[in-house]
Formats: C-alpha cells, sequence, structure tokens
C-alpha cells in the first residue's frame, strides 16, 4: 500500500503553513459501509418527511423485551453507572458460561470469555490478535460486508469463495481445501448467514472441520449472532462443539439480534484463554469494557430461559410467518430466483434477469445497485444489493 498525500494551506495573520491532511495506507485500503450508509440514507430520508420503507438494515423491528429494558433501568436507578473490568463483568461472564454449555455444548470459564461493546467489535478484535501482514482470511461469499474490510484493517488479505444459490450459498468442502495454504490463517463461519439466511448442517460442519484439523495454522472465527433465529427443521451445531475444535475455534455472539437489542451494543467473544486475551489487550486500549446498563440488561437476557424463552420464540414465529409470505410472494413473480433461508431475517434474492431492462422514468436497471436506487426513488422502499459479494443479488431484511 502506497501513502496518498495531500497538502492544504491554512493563512492566518502570522503566518502561511501547509497541513499534511493525508490518510494512512491502512484507512485508505477500507471501503466504508455500504450498511450504515444506506441506513443513514434511510434515516435522512424519514427526517426530511418522506414515508420509507426501511428493509436494509440488520435489525428486528421489535423492541427489547421489557424483563431486559427493565433491567437496564434499574441499573441506571441503583447507580450501577461506572466502569466494570475490561473484560466484562463477572455475573455476566459466567452467565454466558452457562449459557453456552446448556445450549451450545462448550464449556468455557469466566477468563476464557471477553465481553465488548457488540459483536462487531469482537470480530475485528479478532482479527487483529490473530492475523500478521500477508496471511489470508477466507469467507464464504455472499458475506457480511464488514468481514473482508476488517480483514485489510488487520493487514491481512481477503479470499472470498464463491457459493452458488442452487446448493443453498453453503461452501464445497472441495473448494475450500483447493484454496487453503500456508498463508491461510482464518476462516470466517456465519451460521445462520448473513445476508441468505443459510445454515449450515452439522453434516458439513463437519466435513469442514476435518478439512481444518489438516492444516495447524488456520483458525475458525464462528459468528453465531443468528443461533436463536432459526426456522425448523433447521438446527444450529456451534463449530467449537465439534471434536478438536474447541481449541481452533473463537466463537463470536451477542444479544443484538435474537433479543432486539441492537442499540445496547453488547456482543461477546469465547475461545482459549490465550487468544483471548489478547484480545482483551486490545480492547483495554482502544474501548475498555463495555457498558455496565447494558451488561446489566444481558444478564437479564441470558435469564429469560433456555434460548430466550418466551420472549424470543414470539419473535422468531413472526419471523417465520414472514418469512414464509415473502417466499412464496417473490417466487411468484417471473425471473425471481430464491432460496428459502433457513435462519436470520433475510432473503437474499436474485434479480439478475431484470439487469438491461428500462425502467419509465428512470432508466436503465444495470446492476444490484441501480435497482436499489430504482425502488427507492419509485416506492420508497430501501434493499441493499452489491456489498454483499454477488452482483446478481439484492438482500431484503425480512423483519
Amino acid at each position: 500500500m502506497q501513502r496518498i498525500s495531500a497538502v492544504v494551506r491554512a493563512v492566518s495573520c502570522f503566518e502561511q503553513m501547509e497541513v499534511d491532511i493525508s490518510l494512512s495506507p491502512r484507512v485508505n485500503s477500507v471501503k466504508p459501509s455500504k450498511t450504515v450508509a444506506i441506513t443513514d440514507q434511510a434515516t435522512a430520508l424519514v427526517q426530511a418527511g418522506v414515508p420509507v420503507i426501511r428493509l436494509a438494515a440488520g435489525e428486528p423491528d421489535f423492541d427489547t423485551p421489557s424483563v431486559i429494558a427493565e433491567a437496564g433501568i434499574n441499573a441506571i436507578s441503583e447507580g450501577y453507572t461506572r466502569y466494570t473490568p475490561n473484560a466484562g463483568t463477572l455475573e455476566l461472564r459466567s452467565a454466558i458460561c452457562r449459557k453456552l454449555k446448556e445450549e451450545n455444548g462448550i464449556s468455557y470459564t469466566p477468563d476464557q470469555i471477553l465481553v465488548s461493546n457488540g459483536a462487531k467489535q469482537s470480530i475485528l478484535q479478532a482479527l487483529l490478535a490473530v492475523c500478521s501482514p500477508g496471511d489470508e482470511v477466507i469467507i464464504p461469499g455472499p458475506f457480511w460486508v464488514s468481514y473482508p474490510e476488517m480483514a485489510r484493517l488487520a493487514d491481512a488479505t481477503p479470499v472470498i469463495l464463491p457459493t452458488h444459490i442452487s446448493k443453498n450459498f453453503l461452501l464445497d468442502p472441495k473448494l475450500l481445501e483447493s484454496k487453503l495454504s500456508e498463508k491461510s490463517r482464518l476462516l470466517i463461519l456465519c451460521s445462520p448467514s448473513n445476508p441468505t439466511g443459510s445454515v449450515y448442517p452439522r453434516k458439513l460442519l463437519e466435513q469442514i472441520a476435518q478439512i481444518v484439523a489438516r492444516h495447524p495454522r488456520i483458525l475458525v472465527l464462528s459468528d453465531e449472532i443468528y443461533e436463536h433465529i432459526i426456522y425448523a427443521p433447521a438446527t444450529h451445531t456451534s463449530f467449537a462443539s465439534l471434536p478438536g475444535m474447541w481449541e481452533r475455534t473463537l466463537t463470536v455472539n451477542g444479544f443484538s439480534k435474537a433479543f432486539a437489542m441492537t442499540g445496547w451494543r453488547l456482543g461477546y467473544l469465547a475461545g482459549p484463554k490465550h487468544f483471548v486475551a489478547a484480545c482483551g489487550k486490545i480492547q483495554s486500549q482502544f474501548t475498555s469494557g463495555a457498558s455496565s446498563i447494558s451488561q446489566k440488561a444481558g444478564v437479564a437476557a441470558l435469564g429469560l430461559g433456555y434460548a430466550g424463552g418466551e420472549a424470543v420464540t414470539t419473535m422468531v414465529k413472526a419471523f417465520q410467518e414472514r418469512r414464509d409470505y415473502l417466499v412464496q410472494s417473490f417466487g411468484e413473480l417471473e425471473g425471481v430466483k430464491i432460496s428459502k433461508p433457513q435462519g436470520a431475517f433475510y432473503l437474499f434474492l436474485d434479480f439478475s434477469s431484470y439487469y438491461g431492462a428500462e425502467a419509465e422514468g428512470f432508466g436503465m436497471i444495470k446492476d444490484s445497485e441501480s435497482l436499489c436506487r430504482y425502488l427507492l426513488d419509485k416506492a420508497q422502499v430501501i434493499f441493499q444489493g452489491l456489498p454483499f459479494h454477488d452482483e446478481t443479488k439484492t438482500r431484503k431484511r425480512g423483519a
């Protein structure tokens, strides 16, 4: 990477000097998040009085369950508003350990848990902790938009492995094995998947684990933030629960999706102490510990019962009803291809048959990005397309 320099001149009554406004090569290598940009665009339209339908950001439309919200309110009322330990309160880390043991079949101690300001921070810190310049981060595509940019921030190279709608966007183990090398450091798996809603069956994960086991340098980051938003008969398997994978896996989870707590900013990393401590060192110089108020709310969330209890079950039931309706509705549209999602709250739709068409009053629909602009202009509906690394597809949030 080359440093891009720029100079502006500042003039005062005392002297003239030149100010270097160049940015670091690391920042110049990173693209801004289009998810955040589209969300900001939607917010600006709403503030301007335009009645838009926002289907771009990965956010439930439910309120945080009242028991969780009350725990946060009580934390404020009771003066629980000071710094917490960098890794998170012992109360919350112990509750996370119980959850992972009972629900996921993986055992950790509190010193193997790091609580952060959202799962996004957990993922970035993991990449910064384990990747060196020149390392490769293996990412099945379509992918969450931030994965490759986080790899670049860690001076690593993202390597995208394409998947196909005909295979429900699941990674082909043979393709994975063919792409691994001594440079491969981290494989990122997201199940249920953002943006496709695909769920990796246990048998496929076992095949992937066998490949990983033959490459002593590679680790796996298992992003399980959507684990509770899953539709029968699909079931969730934590990668760290597979034989021989506990030592190789960094499990990331959080509270934003299942508990409708996106604004509370609370996530966590679980893994071998050596890696978790390294992530904690980064966090100690970055943000320090997560919000004390959010951590109290997190304890209440994990106290709702197995897999979030009735509160989460009610939300998942609504998500499934919406999924079924939308899959049927889009299935009736000519030229639209769809893989029925087994989890999360997204549809990843193939509109490529419409590319090249002229839309009255708009012009040619060239690609997913122009299709999204057309839908915004004509129907005030905000979708998201291209950033998920499959130009033929567009993501629609079903929440």
